[in-house]
């Protein structure tokens, strides 16, 4: 059985609330169960130095953790002066799948930093990441347009995320901390609506999976990532 009686093809109770911050151009704050992740999209009117004159913009994304989302305190990153090897790995998994998803050439020579903050983390603080991030990354391309900035809606493709995984031998979709510390097999989907795929991070712990096994994972993450785009649409009231 798992937490709470969910079904082995059950998402998490998940919710979004757009516009949770009053100053960024685009905001999403999403829930996956107790998991809780703050996503500011910000415009900046540049681009990076290497990206200069050629008619293009950047998307990227940056990550952190609050020092009490997770059951122990943990430090601040900027008092050790960087960022950890995990938090590094998860900003570029972010911004990889973000700009999968947009024109850049349509986006002009701007740049948009979405920042994603875990308030609170209860397993899959990734996937809920990139899924609210495509939200505010939407959010705030609507709000270029309607200010007469963009002409034309660079986001050409919707894109989520989710974890799935193996538990004491069940395939299971959404896997939450008590899950995923215990897990055969754990792995990040990043997908787009139309069934295309940005991202597979697959990891066997102690016993490697069959190939039946990453099948049945693979159909459980496009299952629940169909879900979550009719949930975003939802949000944006589509």
């Amino acid at each position: 059985m798992r937490p709470e009686g969910r079904q082995p093809d059950a998402l998490r109770p998940l919710s979004f609330e757009m516009g949770w911050s009053p100053y960024a151009e685009g905001s999403c704050l999403i829930s996956f169960g107790n998991t809780k992740v703050l996503c500011t999209a910000s415009v900046e009117e540049n681009v990076p130095p290497w990206l200069r004159g050629q008619g293009k913009g950047w998307v990227t994304g940056e990550y952190a953790m609050l020092p009490r989302a997770t059951h122990q305190r943990n430090r601040r990153e900027v008092q050790s002066g960087k960022p950890s090897g995990r938090t590094q790995e998860i900003q570029r998994l972010i911004g990889r799948s973000l700009r999968a998803a947009v024109d850049l050439k349509a986006l002009g020579e701007r740049q948009i930093v979405v920042d994603c903050d875990v308030l609170q983390a209860d397993g899959g603080t990734r996937t809920a990441a990139i899924t609210g991030a495509w939200l505010a990354l939407k959010a705030a391309v609507a709000y270029l347009m309607e200010e007469g900035v963009l002409k034309t809606d660079p986001v050409i493709a919707q894109i989520a995320a989710v974890s799935a995984g193996v538990v004491n031998g069940d395939c299971v979709l959404d896997l939450e901390y008590e899950e995923d510390r215990v897990a055969e097999t754990d792995a990040n989907f990043v997908l787009t609506s139309t069934g295309g795929v940005i991202e597979v991070q697959a990891t066997a712990e102690d016993t490697p999976m069959t190939q039946s096994q990453f099948d049945q994972i693979f159909a459980l993450a496009r299952r629940g990532v169909t879900d979550l785009c009719a949930a975003q649409l939802k949000a944006l009231g589509q």
